[in-house]
C-alpha cells in the first residue's frame, strides 16, 4: 500500500510540474489580460477625442476607464507629456509603485526545480550502489537477513555424507536450545565456527540446516555484502550486523564466502587504510574486542582458508574449524537416498553401485547426477528413472554431453580410434593403474574421443608407481598416432596430454619429493602477487642450478613414461589394432568390454560379426586402408 501511494504520489508531482512548465512557456507574464489591452497609439488618440475619464499609472503599465464604461489597458514607453496631456483633458490620474509580491509555491518549486531533479538523481544512483536498503542515509545499515524458513525448512535430516561436520554443529545447535548442559561444567559456547571445504561439498546446506534446527533468531549474509566503494562503509555495516545480533541474542549469523572480506592484510596495494582492511578490523573487535558479544554465534563458509587472516583464525574468534569434505563411498550413497526421494526411480537401481562410480564426487555433483538422470527420463517419456539413465547422466557429468552432430572425416575417425586404443592398451597393462570405466570416439565436451578410467575405491594418496603408470598412460595416445601413422602425421590431439603428464612430473619432482635426484625437498613453490592488476608469478628458493636439474628431471620423469607407454604398445600392435577396429564400428565400449576384448578374445553380446573381420589382420587393416608402419 505504501508502495503504491509513493508511486501515485510521484506521477502527482511530475504532472504538476508538466503543466507548470507548459503554462509558464506558454504565457510568461501569467496575469495579463490580452482581451481589453490597446495600443499606446490608440491610447493617445482616445485621451485626444476626450474619451478617457479615469487612469491609474504603476510603473509603464497604465489601467482606464473610457468614457462609456469600458476597462483598457496599455504600456506605456517613457513619454515625459503624458502626464501633462492627460491633466489637460481633465483626466482623474492615480500612481501606484511597481508592487513586490512575495513569489509564489509553485515559483519557488519552478525556480528549485533543476537542483531537485540533480538531487533525486544523485539518490537513486546512491540508492542503487547500496542495493536501496535504508534509503540514502542508509550505506552503514547491515544487509543481513533474518532466516525465518517455515516451508521448505531444511533440517539436518537433509544433510548426508558430512557426518563429523554435522556432529559439531550439532553441539553448537545443542547449546543454544540449552546452554546450562555445558555450562554447568565450566564449557563456554565456541564464539565462532569455521566450515571449510571444497566447492558444492554443502556448506551453505549445512548453514541452512543449523538456522532450520536451532529454532534461534539466523541472520545470513555473503562477505562480499560488507565491502563497497565508500571508505567505512564496511566497518560500519559490522557493527550495525552485532547490534542486530545483540537485540536478538541468542543468535547465529552466518556469513558465506568470509575469504572476500577477511584476507590477510597488507597483501594489497592499499595498505593498511583499504576499505576491505578496515571491516576486517572492525570484525575483529566485533567478535573477540573489548565489548563481548554474549550469546552472538558467527558461523563462515570458505574454501580459500589459506588466504585468511591468522588473527581471524586464533581462538576466541573462530574456536574452531569444521571441515566439510567431499564424501566417501557411504556419504555418497546417503547423499544420493536424499536426492533420490524426490524422483520417481525404478525399484532395481541400485544406489551403491552408482556411488560406487562417482569417486570424488561432492554433493553439488551428485545432485546434478539425479536430476540429469530424471532429465534424460523425461526426455524418453519414461515414468520412471532407471538405472540406464544414471549411466547416461553419470558419463554426461563425467566426460561431458555427447556431440553426435559433430561432422567427421573417415581418416580424423580413425585416428581418435588408434589415439584412445592407445591410451586403453596402455592402461589394461599396467599394474597400477585404475581400471577402464569405458572407452568412447564420441566426441564430447571440447575432446574427440576419451577414456575414462574410475578407481575401485576412494584414495587420498597416490604412489610413486601410480603417477608413473598415470604420465605412461597420458602418452599412449601419441605413441599410437606415431606408431601407426608415422611422425609426418601426428596431431595436436594429444596437447592436453602431455600436458597432464608435464604437470605431474613437475608436482612429483618440486611438491612430492619423489624423485631420487632432488631428494625430498620442495622447490620454488610459486607465489602469485598482484602488481597495477596484473598477475606476476613468482619463484623463490631456487638457484639457476637447481632450476636447470628439475627441469631436467621433470623431463626425464615425461620421457620415462613415452618410453613405458611405446615398449607396452610395440608388444601388444595386434591388440592395439583390434581395439581400434571396434571402436571404429561401435563407437563406444565399456571396461568390462574392453578386458574381454583383449585378454580373452571374447566379443561383446551381439558383436560376433567382429570377430569374423578381425580373424585375418590384415583383411581388416586393408579394408581401411591402413598399413602398419613400426617406428622403432
Amino acid at each position: 500500500m505504501n508502495m503504491n501511494f509513493r508511486n501515485l504520489a510521484m506521477w502527482g508531482v511530475i504532472v504538476v510540474l508538466t503543466i507548470g512548465l507548459y503554462n509558464m512557456f506558454k504565457n510568461p507574464q501569467g496575469a495579463v489580460n490580452q482581451k481589453n489591452t490597446i495600443i499606446f497609439s490608440e491610447f493617445l488618440t482616445q485621451v485626444d477625442n476626450g474619451r478617457v475619464v479615469q487612469v491609474e499609472i504603476q510603473g509603464k503599465n497604465i489601467k482606464g476607464v473610457m468614457s462609456n464604461g469600458e476597462v483598457f489597458n496599455t504600456y506605456a514607453p517613457d513619454d515625459p507629456n503624458l502626464i501633462q496631456k492627460l491633466s489637460n483633458k481633465g483626466v482623474s490620474i492615480s500612481a501606484s509603485p511597481i508592487e513586490e509580491k512575495m513569489p509564489s509555491l509553485f515559483g519557488i518549486l519552478l525556480s528549485w526545480f533543476p537542483m531537485l531533479l540533480l538531487i533525486a538523481v544523485w539518490i537513486f544512483f546512491m540508492r542503487q550502489m547500496q542495493g536501496g536498503k535504508g534509503g540514502a542515509m542508509g550505506f552503514g545499515k547491515s544487509k543481513a537477513k533474518m532466516m525465518n524458513e517455515i516451508k521448505g525448512k531444511v533440517t539436518f535430516n537433509d544433510v548426508a555424507g558430512v557426518e563429523e561436520a554435522k556432529e559439531e554443529v550439532e553441539e553448537v545447535v545443542e547449546f543454544l536450545k540449552d546452554p546450562k548442559k555445558f555450562s554447568r561444567l565450566g564449557g563456554k559456547i565456541p564464539r565462532g565456527c569455521l566450515l571449510v571445504g571444497p566447492p558444492g561439498t554443502g556448506k551453505t546446506l549445512l548453514a541452512r540446516a543449523i538456522a532450520g534446527e536451532a529454532g534461534v533468531p539466523f541472520f545470513t549474509i555473503s562477505g562480499s555484502d560488507f565491502v563497497e566503494m565508500f571508505v567505512g562503509v564496511g566497518a560500519s555495516r559490522v557493527r550495525d550486523m552485532f547490534e542486530q545480533g545483540k537485540k536478538h541474542s541468542p543468535c547465529i549469523i552466518f556469513i558465506d564466502e568470509i575469504d572476500a572480506v577477511g584476507r590477510s592484510r597488507g597483501a594489497g596495494l592499499g595498505g593498511g587504510n583499504d576499505e576491505r582492511e578496515q571491516t576486517l578490523n572492525q570484525l575483529l573487535v566485533e567478535m573477540d574486542g573489548f565489548d563481548t558479544n554474549e550469546g552472538v554465534i558467527i558461523i563462515a563458509a570458505t574454501n580459500r582458508p589459506d588466504v585468511l587472516d591468522p588473527a581471524l583464525l586464533r581462538p576466541g574468534r573462530f574456536d574452531r574449524q569444521v571441515v566439510v569434505s567431499n564424501p566417501d563411498l557411504i556419504g555418497r550413497e546417503k547423499i544420493l537416498k536424499v536426492h533420490a526421494k524426490k524422483i520417481s526411480m525404478a525399484p532395481d537401481v541400485n544406489l551403491r553401485t552408482v556411488a560406487r562410480g562417482t569417486p570424488g564426487f561432492s554433493g553439488a555433483d551428485l545432485a546434478n547426477l539425479v536430476n540429469e538422470a530424471a532429465l534424460l527420463a523425461a526426455r524418453k517419456n519414461k515414468r520412471i528413472v532407471t538405472y540406464q539413465e544414471f549411466e547416461e547422466a553419470k558419463d554426461k557429468v563425467m566426460m561431458g554431453s555427447e556431440r553426435r552432430s559433430m561432422v567427421m572425416s573417415e581418416e580424423e575417425k580413425r585416428l581418435t580410434a588408434y589415439h584412445e586404443a592407445g591410451h586403453a592398451i596402455v592402461t589394461i597393462n599396467e599394474k597400477a593403474a585404475y581400471p577402464i570405466h569405458k572407452a568412447t570416439i564420441i566426441p564430447r565436451g571440447r575432446a574427440l574421443g576419451m577414456v575414462m578410467q574410475l578407481p575401485e575405491r576412494d584414495e587420498v594418496s597416490q604412489t610413486r608407481e601410480q603417477l608413473h603408470a598415470q604420465m605412461a598412460i597420458a602418452m599412449g595416445g601419441r605413441v599410437a598416432e606415431e606408431l601407426i601413422f608415422g611422425d609426418d602425421k601426428v596431431t595436436t590431439g594429444a596437447a592436453s596430454d602431455i600436458e597432464q603428464a608435464t604437470k605431474r612430473a613437475r608436482a612429483m619432482v618440486m611438491r612430492a619429493g619423489l624423485s631420487k635426484e632432488m631428494g625430498p625437498v620442495a622447490y620454488g613453490e610459486n607465489e602469485e602477487e598482484v602488481f597495477l592488476g596484473r598477475s606476476v608469478a613468482r619463484q623463490q628458493n631456487m638457484s639457476e642450478e637447481t632450476a636447470r636439474k628439475v627441469d631436467s628431471e621433470i623431463r626425464k620423469f615425461v620421457d620415462m613414461g613415452y618410453d613405458r607407454a611405446r615398449k607396452v604398445l610395440t608388444e601388444k600392435i595386434d591388440d592395439l589394432h583390434k581395439l581400434a577396429k571396434a571402436l571404429l564400428t561401435y563407437e563406444t565400449l565399456t571396461g568390462v568390454e574392453i578386458e574381454d576384448l583383449v585378454n580373452k578374445n571374447i566379443y561383446p553380446k551381439n558383436k560376433e560379426d567382429l570377430k569374423v573381420e578381425n580373424d585375418d589382420q590384415s583383411s581388416a587393416l586393408g579394408s581401411m586402408g591402413l598399413k602398419p608402419k613400426i617406428v622403432h
